[in-house]
């Protein structure tokens, strides 16, 4: 059994001598492969929520060996009939995939994890992402670099989920437990979903973006969408010197109840009261 002490030690001292490290360095490669192995067994995370404040906590060194990984291998052509890839990192095994669904088009990349019950379909999960149990991710879906995905959410079809590896020190996207986004969502730049949240069609998310309460008006944050609530993409306006302007926000319409899951037709109530159906 790796000690992951020990790991993080020896990762973090590979790290400091990066430049001097080149392809095919075998110490760093072992090091690095370990990493991967037990990112793929979910024993391992980039980064995981703070209980206390639903903040997030990147494991950077976890960082560190991804990137290291590219640096100790060179690109080479990789076959997985019928397709041939030319690349540094090979697929993932499917080994311990077994309780896994993978449709044809699916596409999981070295040193992601796929937790029980996961449906893939045509889709691409990256490097260091964490998808978990129960979860579908749906037709032309991405997951990237170092996303962390929780249990029991649809990602819908071509739901873009940012992924983020430079710099390290940048936080990944999290998307938490029983969540629904709704299709051609972007969620990127580090942006937050709570637990349960619902998010609508073509939702744009990143740090930068307002999340307002409908009935209030008031701004609840940047880039975090609050657990248990169901929330569209909106525009408001701004008066600029170049005249008045809509950007982009989030609008929350509805809080839930904790643990409940909208099916489709109460989403679509939801969103024919506010002329969005």
């Amino acid at each position: 059994m790796v000690e992951i002490d020990d790991l993080q030690q020896q990762i973090e001292e590979l790290w400091e001598k990066r430049d001097s490290i080149s392809y095919g360095d075998s110490h760093a490669t072992k090091v690095t492969e370990s990493v991967m192995d037990l990112l793929e067994e979910g024993s391992l995370r980039v980064a995981q929520w703070d209980g206390a404040g639903g903040e997030t906590v990147v494991n950077l060194w976890v960082k560190y060996a991804i990137l290291l990984m590219f640096k100790v291998h060179e690109s080479e052509f990789i076959s997985d009939p019928p397709f041939t890839y030319r690349d540094k990192v090979p697929l993932r095994s499917t080994d311990t995939l077994n309780k896994v669904r993978l449709v044809p088009g699916a596409i999981a990349r070295r040193g992601c994890f796929l937790g029980e019950d996961v449906v893939l379909m045509p889709s691409f999960v990256n490097t260091g992402a964490y998808v978990g149990e129960g979860t579908m991710v749906d037709t032309w879906a991405t997951v990237g670099s170092c996303a962390q995905v929780g249990k029991r959410v649809h990602l819908a079809g071509g739901v873009g989920i940012g992924g983020v590896l430079e710099p390290p020190q940048a936080n990944p996207v999290m998307i938490g437990d029983d969540v629904f986004i709704g299709s051609r969502s972007m969620i990127t730049q580090g942006a937050r979903v709570g637990n349960g949240a619902v998010l609508g069609e073509g939702t744009l998310l990143n740090p930068s973006i307002p999340v307002i309460d409908a009935d209030s008006g008031d701004e609840i944050s940047r880039g975090f969408i609050p657990p248990w609530c169901v929330a569209l993409q909106a525009q408001r306006r701004k008066i600029f010197k170049g005249g008045e302007f809509f950007v982009p926000c989030v609008l929350v319409v509805r809080y839930i109840t904790p643990g409940e899951r909208l099916d489709k037709a109460a989403l679509e109530s939801v969103l024919r009261e506010h002329g969005l159906g």
